[in-house]
């Protein structure tokens, strides 16, 4: 089983920025994607950044440019550098694990085998 605990979201004024964290801890399960999924009220969860067992990241449409995904191996830790912060992104932010990909992509909500409970970012 793995655990998934995230941090670091709360208010901020357009245009700000805020990083969020995850930290992971569990057995010994080794996800082939870790990543950050958002869903606003009425709206169904997305994928916003991931970042694959090899490094490779990918992102939303919406947040290329912005967002920035990064990985701490050794303290098994997960970010999100959230910078032009706009009312758009406005949702509450899950930290995902995917021990494979769905549709090729380690973006899409299916390929996750675990969440976290999530922080409430809101940007106005």
């Amino acid at each position: 089983h793995v655990q998934l605990v995230e941090s670091g979201g709360g208010s901020v004024q357009t245009g700000g920025s805020l990083r969020l964290s995850c930290a992971a801890s569990g057995s010994t399960y080794s996800p082939r994607c870790m990543g950050w999924f958002r869903q606003a009220p009425g709206k169904e969860r997305e994928g916003v950044a991931a970042i694959a067992s090899d490094g490779t990241t990918s992102y939303g449409d919406s947040v290329k440019g912005r967002f920035s995904i990064s990985k701490d191996n050794a303290k098994n830790t997960l970010y999100l550098q959230m910078n032009s912060l706009n009312s758009e992104d406005t949702a509450m932010y899950y930290c995902a694990a995917a021990a494979g990909l769905f549709g090729g992509t380690c973006l899409d909500v299916r390929s996750v085998d675990y969440w976290g409970q999530g922080t409430q970012v809101t940007v106005s």
